[in-house]
């Protein structure tokens, strides 16, 4: 059985976070998704719109998904070691160096393939550009309040 591991935040799940879900879910049999804490969103991101339970009972609900768990804040190749990848799956947009990550895990006596995921070619791919989106049709709907005169 060949086990795939995917991570990262799915703050506000949009079509992006499915099709790389389910293309590491294609690359082995059984899928575990690291869902970052919100301590670790905070470090490393923003604040998270969505607390790390939710969004943890979310990513869990996917299709894609056989198990979803919370990563750990101090170190995530803590997480790795327990879960015992034979792949990981990285979202093309993920801040990781590829060669770091494989250099990383040998040092650490681990065996892993390293995947990279290409984008989904949709407007709505990434987190950020459904904010932007969001805040685009704010705009737009005060600016017709404006022009027809409502409140």
């Amino acid at each position: 059985m060949v086990r795939v591991m995917a991570s990262g935040v799915f703050d506000l799940l949009h079509p992006g976070h499915l099709y790389y879900l389910k293309e590491a879910k294609k690359l082995g049999d059984e899928l575990v998704v690291v869902v970052a804490t919100d301590n670790t969103v905070r470090k490393r991101k923003h604040e998270p719109i969505t607390p790390q339970e939710m969004r943890l009972e979310m990513v869990e609900a996917l299709k894609p998904v056989d198990k979803a768990v919370l990563g750990h804040e101090d170190d995530m190749f803590r997480t790795v070691e327990e879960i015992r990848p034979d792949i990981i799956a990285l979202g093309y947009d993920q801040d990781f160096d590829e060669n770091w990550l494989r250099e990383e895990l040998k040092k650490r006596g681990l065996d892993i393939k390293v995947v990279r995921i290409g984008p989904l070619s949709a407007d709505l791919n990434a987190t950020r550009k459904l904010i932007q989106k969001i805040i685009d049709w704010y705009e737009f709907q005060k600016r017709m309040e404006a022009v027809e005169g409502k409140k």
